[in-house]
Formats: structure tokens, sequence, C-alpha cells
């Protein structure tokens, strides 16, 4: 007798799944906002009245009530599926609830600490406190940032995704209000040390306000070390983490150094050449310029450092966009320079505003052009194909684009200025006036984008000077890596020696008994070191590679001190292997 055919159920499909997830959690997270907002209204409500809930306007109760009563509920009742679900390891591993969990980590985070600041902030002020709001927001959405963050750290339902992206998160929120808040605070304190008490004093006392801006500092900084040392965000080595440090900490704080130097420098040269306006509202920017100035060089300073210790590609990163930054600044100042000639040159007559325009296009090119000397080193370029660093093509291919865009805009700017004026509108001045803000635009963007383009040629030149020998010597790399697959990218990899050899095509295999014993080093290069980076190898591979005429070769690099180049000999016509 055949026993009967067990039952079987097949499991969803993967896009069916995917689907599933992304429905469930984009309606929890609507869900927890729901309710939040009526919990919050209520509590609001209730500190307002103090014991009476409803008074005044009745239906103004309805909301908050229908939020909390039914969006409460749902949202727990969805949460209770999907936390019981989330002991499946597909569920658990799924990108969803990463997304979920990092984004309304996020939200809660800064919701809570935004509203527990503006709750201690609102008792230093000479008005009525207006703490109820701030309190109630601040209560609910930092029970909802602790639930998320036990889920977050849970032993066996955790996300196994994102796990950087809460933690810097966190980290750069917390360092963008701090020194939001550290600027206005210290400009508050400078302002009254350069010109003297304001004009408020007399409806309040006058460092009111750096005290309150002092204490949304230290909420910000106190969220920034938390995350960026208590939850361990320093020691990422992840390209988010990368990214993080390069935009907040060197590409913002450097806008912020820069731009408060140029600033500070403007007024100084306003003093010394140029006191048309009352010496009041001349030192009314230098205060804020000075402390973004300080502030920001602090923090630029430190994720400079931060830089230096991480991958070769981070390091030049910070370079490029330091670089970056102050070529900006440098070429509107180039810009403004030239509109503030042209100016002088059609009106004699307002000698006043030209100055002033003037000064502020030296003030930017004084300050943006020695930092981008110093960050670029123009008089330093490479001379070799082998001298060229990653991501230096791209770096001028980006900046020579983006310049171009812009003067093919101020170019068409400048053509319907001209037809206007042609076609016979003479309310808006002479020709040369209506085109100079536009043609100092125009002149600076083709300086940069000729300059980039120059240099784009240069080093394009010398890899084709570079790529028909190692093309003749070697045509067919077989590449064995033996990194472990979350610590190097041998496609990366391949790519980098197919282009680094100009053109050979690569054949890329990671080995099974990964890290395993291997041959000694057969090359007399040094050994690649262990904790080397996808550039390092591929110079080394390239080094090896030099002089070795056979058209297939063998490389094997991996952990260890393990560097073999192989040349193998080409099969016989008909061989079978």
């Amino acid at each position: 007798m055949t026993p009967p055919a067990a039952t079987t159920t097949r499991a969803p499909s993967g896009g069916l799944a995917t689907l599933r997830r992304l429905i469930l959690y984009v309606l929890l997270f609507a869900l927890v906002i729901i309710a939040a907002s009526g919990v919050g209204g209520l509590l609001d409500r209730l500190f307002h009245t103090a014991s009476v809930l409803v008074t005044g306007d009745p239906a103004s109760l309805a909301l908050p009530l229908a939020f909390t009563l039914i969006g409460g509920p749902l949202a727990l009742l969805l949460w209770w599926f999907a936390w019981r679900r989330l002991g499946d390891s597909a569920e658990r591993t799924a990108v969803g609830w990463s997304l979920y969990l990092s984004g309304m980590y996020a939200v809660s985070l800064m919701i809570a600490a935004t509203s527990l600041l503006n709750l201690a902030t609102s008792f230093i002020d000479t008005r009525a406190s207006q703490w109820q709001s701030p309190l109630a927001n601040g209560l609910v959405w930092a029970v909802i940032w602790l639930w998320h963050r036990w889920m977050w750290k849970h032993p066996a339902k955790s996300s196994t995704h994102l796990e950087d992206a809460r933690t810097l998160l966190g980290s750069v929120f917390g360092l963008l209000l701090g020194a939001g808040a550290a600027i206005a605070a210290l400009s508050g304190l400078l302002d009254v040390a350069i010109r003297g008490f304001p004009l408020s004093a007399a409806v309040e006392p006058w460092w009111y306000a750096p005290v309150r801006s002092l204490v949304w500092a230290s909420g910000g900084a106190l969220v920034w070390w938390w995350h960026w040392f208590r939850e361990g965000g320093r020691h990422f080595r992840t390209t988010l983490a990368d990214v993080a440090v390069i935009a907040a900490g060197i590409f913002i704080a450097g806008i912020a150094a820069l731009g408060g130097v140029g600033v500070v420098v403007f007024v100084l040269l306003r003093l010394a050449f140029d006191r048309s306006d009352p010496m009041n509202l001349l030192l009314e920017p230098l205060a804020p310029a000075i402390s973004a100035a300080a502030i920001g060089a602090v923090i630029w300073r430190y994720h400079r450092d931060v830089a230096a210790t991480r991958s070769t590609e981070t390091r030049r990163a910070s370079l490029l966009v330091t670089s970056a930054v102050a070529l900006a600044a440098a070429a509107s100042g180039v810009g403004v320079v030239v509109n503030a000639l042209l100016a002088a040159a059609v009106s004699p007559l307002a000698g006043g505003a030209a100055r002033t325009l003037l000064l502020g296009g030296i003030s930017s090119l004084v300050v943006g052009g020695p930092v981008w000397w110093l960050a670029w080193k123009p008089r330093h370029q490479p001379r070799t194909a082998g001298e060229i660093p990653s991501g230096r093509r791209i770096y001028l291919v980006a900046f020579f684009g983006v310049s171009a865009v812009v003067a093919l805009i101020t170019l068409l700017v400048t053509g319907y200025r001209v037809f206007q004026y042609l076609l016979g509108d003479v309310s808006g001045g002479s020709l040369l006036d209506r085109t100079r803000a536009p043609l100092g635009l125009l002149v600076a963007a083709g300086l940069v984008a000729g300059y980039h383009f120059a240099l784009w040629r240069h080093d394009r030149t010398l890899l084709a000077a570079a790529a028909p020998s190692l093309r003749r010597m070697t045509g067919h790399v077989t590449l064995v890596s033996g990194y472990p697959a979350d610590t190097i990218d041998v496609r990366s990899l391949a790519r980098g020696i197919a282009d680094a050899t100009g053109g050979a095509r690569v054949t890329a295999w990671l080995r099974a008994d990964d890290g395993g014993t291997g041959l000694p080093p057969s090359s007399a290069l040094a050994p690649a070191s262990p904790a080397a980076q996808p550039d390092e190898i591929i110079q080394q591979v390239m080094a090896a590679l030099n002089g070795v005429a056979a058209p297939h070769v063998l490389v094997i690099v991996g952990p260890g001190g393990r560097l073999d180049v192989v040349p193998l000999a080409v099969p016989p016509p008909g061989h079978q292997g």
C-alpha cells in the first residue's frame, strides 16, 4: 500500500515576498508616525489643561483620539505580525526590515532630540515657558527611539543589513546640529564683543540667545559622541562610512571654513578700502564669519585626520573634495573680479558698488586659490601612467562637465541679453552692463573647463603611450584572488588590472580555500600587505608584470604576503585542455 504523498507548501517567490515586505514596512512606518502624532497631541492637551482633557473646542480632540485609538492598535498589531515572522532568517536578512529600522530610528532620533532641546531652551526666556508641546513630543518620540534601538540591538531578530547606516545617520545628524548651534553661540558672543550690545538687549538679556544656542550645541555634540564613539561609528570601514566622513566632515565643514575666512577677508578689505556703509553695518557679518571659520576648520581638521587613517581611496577623495571646494571659491572669485572690472569700465561714476564687488571677488580668490594650490599641487602632476591615481580621471571629467554646463548656460544668458538689447529694450542700461555678470561667470567656467580638459587629455596621452607596450607583452591575465569576498571586490580588481594593462583580457577567479596556504611568492617584488587596498594590489601586480613577455600570465594575490606571477605558454593549435 502506497502511503499518501506529503503535503508541501511552496515558499513565496522572491518578487512576491519583496512586495509583501515593502507593503508591510511602509504601512508600519506610516502607522507608527500616526500613532505617535496622536499620543503626542493628547499629552500636549493634557499638559496644557493640567487635569481636564476636554476644554474649549471638543472637536479639536477628535483627530488625536482617532490617531491614537485607531492608529495605535493597528501599529501594534502590524508590528506583532512582523516581529513574529522575524524568527525566519529570510525575513531577518531582508533589506526591507533594515530599511524600516534605519528610517524609523533616524526619524525618531531627530524628532526626540530636537523636541527635548527645545524643551530645555524654552525655560531660557523672559516670556512664559511653552514647555508642553516639546515635552509631549519629546517623550513620545524618545520612547519610539528606545523601542527601535532595542530591536536594533536584539540578539536574535536584529537586522543584518545597514548596520552602519543607523550609527552614521545619528553621528552626521549630531555633528551638523552641534556645529550649526556652536557657530550661532560663538557668533552671539563675538558680535557683542565687536559691535556692542544688540538692540534686543532691552527686551531680554543679551546672553540668553548664546546660552540657548549653547544648549543646542551641547545636545548635538552628545548625539554625535554617542553614535561616533559609544556606538563605534569611527570604527566602520565601509563605503557609507567613508562617504559620511567626506561629505559631512570635509565637504560641508570645508565650505563653512572657507566661506567664513572669505567673508572675514572681505570685511577687512572693506574696512581698509571701502567705508561707504556705516561702521556697524560693515562689521555685521564679521562675527558669524569668524565663528563659521573656526568651527568649520576644527571639524575639517578632525575628519581630515580620520580620513588619513582609512584607505588610500578615502585619503585621495578627501584631498579631491578639498580641492573642489577651494577651486569653486577661487573660480567664483575670478568671475566676480571680471564682473567688477567690467562694471567699473562701463560706469566709472558708480565706483562704490564696483569697488565693493571687486573686493568680494578678491577675497574669494585670495582664500580659495592658495587652498586649491596646496590640495591639488598643480606643479606635481603625474608624468607616467603609473603615477595617475584612481579617481583622478573621474574628478577631471566631473569638473570639466560641470564647468562646461555652467559655461553653456551663461553663454545662452549672454546671447539672450545681447538680443534683448538689439531688439530695442533700452531700459536695462548699456550692452556691457547687461552682460557683465554672465560674462564674468563665463570666463571663470571657461578657464576651469579648459584647464581640466587639458589635464584629462594629458592623462589620456600617458595611458595611451603605456598601453601598447603592455598590450604587446601581456594579452591575457588570469587573476586568482585569495582575499575574502567582503574584503576585496575581485571584479573591481580585475577591471583595474585591465585598465592598467591597456585593455588586456582579465579572467578573475576566487579561491575556494579562502585564505588557505599557498605557494611562496615567486616574484622578486615585496609581498603584498595583508591589509592591502585594491590600488596598492594593482600597482604591485603591474610592477610584477613589468618585463614579463608571455602572452598569458597567471597572477595569484591574497593575504599572507602572497603575490605570484606565473608566465604561461600558449597551448599548441588543436590542444584540448
